[in-house]
């Protein structure tokens, strides 16, 4: 363990600190800070609705809320509206912020960058859909995290050429001295803002001309068909994990994105699994013991994608150190325990961070690979085949979506819990490192 210490803070902290440094992977991390307290609020949110107001809620079920409180659902009507104003529109917040941000870093204007930026969001957004009854409507699935990707390259694109064209004297229109400050500014980017527009513009024709849907389809198609031909298997599974990670690290909701193919592939076989215990009365002997359900869902999502519940544990044991880590894992603690971990990802963030590209993707591999040893290997535990809530602690669903009568499947969703935790360990200490050196550099900039 200090042979690997001592190799990542030799090579791999000083890669992360460059990294860290780069304007552009900066102004998506400090994007993302930014949106911390909606991201954090919309997923309080979450928590409330499905955990304590949805009757199939884990804590909901467990004291039987909807036998004490009628219609105990309806009042999920409440927070709904909240949901639709944070986490249901980050990619539109993250456009602005991004721009705003690395405009910022480059020395230009951050407003108008972000203003700039969201309205090329929208030039590049697919094309509004014609109602039957007349009027028309742009579709909400790219308002939020599906959207995040394209979000994050209109950003830095916006953001890179206004701050480089401002700069550029024959593209300014100066204004009399007498002008309002605010007026003359506009105008100083008014040419800028207008070449960036007409980019976006042509990006967007030439986009609508490969398909109908636009870049925001394209980008949802080229990472889909790949999946296509996958069979149902424990590589198929594992290669879901990883390019569902690769998409929350590059900005993109993984289990949105892959969910239309993967119920293609496994929804059937959960169903089956299901008819069986009903009949059979006993997990033991489904027929797919290998789905996704039964092994990504039971042993490799504890705490939510990337089974983050291991990161926020590891922080508390080797984080302390790294302030802003270490108070972003509290805030997230109570979310993450039911899998709600949009805390994490987009709060720490793991969106666009070097230091944890690594765990997030290796963790819920491996922690895979040990349900598939117990389950189909060495038998030593049945499959989970009992249909639990997704927003049960992690490290419950083996048990309870076994029967919840073999304890050694509870042993095992802590020993998950536990692998995780120390697949993160070593990368929380080199985050803590490059946080310090990150901070003696601003000193000695400012001194």
């Amino acid at each position: 363990m200090e042979k690997f210490q001592a190799f990542m803070e030799k090579y791999f902290v000083p890669l992360a600190t460059k990294l860290n440094g780069q304007r552009h992977v900066a102004a998506v991390r400090d994007a993302f800070t930014l949106s911390f307290p909606l991201t954090m609020a919309g997923s309080l949110v979450v928590l409330i609705n499905y955990v304590l107001l949805s009757p199939d809620g884990f804590v909901a079920s467990i004291l039987h809320l909807d036998k004490l409180i009628p219609n105990l659902a309806d009042y999920q009507a409440i927070f709904n509206p909240i949901i639709n104003g944070t986490n249901s529109i980050l990619a539109i917040i993250i456009a602005f912020l991004t721009a705003y941000e690395l405009a910022g870093n480059m020395g230009g204007d951050k407003v108008l960058s972000g203003i700039t930026s969201l309205a090329c969001y929208f030039i590049m957004y697919p094309t509004a859909q014609e109602f039957v009854n007349g009027g028309s409507g742009l579709s909400t699935t790219y308002f939020g995290a599906q959207g995040l990707f394209v979000a994050l390259l209109v950003g830095l694109g916006v953001g890179e050429l206004i701050s480089r064209f401002s700069k550029n004297e024959k593209l300014r229109i100066s204004m009399p001295e007498m002008v309002p400050p605010a007026v003359s500014k506009s105008f100083n980017l008014l040419i800028p803002i207008i070449i960036v527009l007409g980019l976006a513009g042509l990006c967007n024709f030439i986009f609508l001309k490969i398909t109908p849907d636009g870049i925001q389809a394209l980008v949802y198609n080229v990472i889909q068909a790949p999946l296509s031909s996958l069979g149902s298997s424990m590589g198929t599974i594992l290669t879901f994990a990883v390019v569902q990670q690769l998409l929350w690290v590059l900005g993109i909701h993984g289990p949105n994105t892959l969910n239309a193919l993967r119920s293609i592939i496994f929804a059937e076989q959960g169903l089956v699994n299901l008819e069986y215990t009903v009949t059979a009365g006993t997990a033991w002997g489904a027929p797919y013991p290998v789905n996704w359900g039964s092994i990504n869902d039971a042993f490799g999502n504890i705490g939510g994608s990337g089974a983050t519940l291991g990161l926020i544990i590891a922080i508390f044991l080797v984080g302390r150190k790294n302030k802003g880590e270490y108070e972003i894992s509290k805030m997230a603690l109570a979310p993450g325990l039911f899998n709600i971990n949009e805390p994490i990802i987009f709060g720490l963030p793991i969106v666009m961070n070097p230091i944890y590209v690594v765990p997030f993707i290796l963790a819920p591999v491996v922690c895979n690979i040990i349900g598939y040893l117990c389950v189909v290997v060495f038998e030593i535990i049945p499959p989970v085949a009992y249909s639990v809530a997704w927003t049960t602690p992690g490290f419950l669903i083996p048990f309870l979506g076994s029967g919840a009568n073999n304890f050694m499947s509870l042993v095992i969703g802590i020993l998950c819990l536990a692998v995780s935790t120390l697949i993160y360990l070593p990368f929380v200490m080199v985050s803590a490192k490059a946080a310090q050196k990150d901070g003696n550099l601003e000193m000695e900039e400012v001194i």
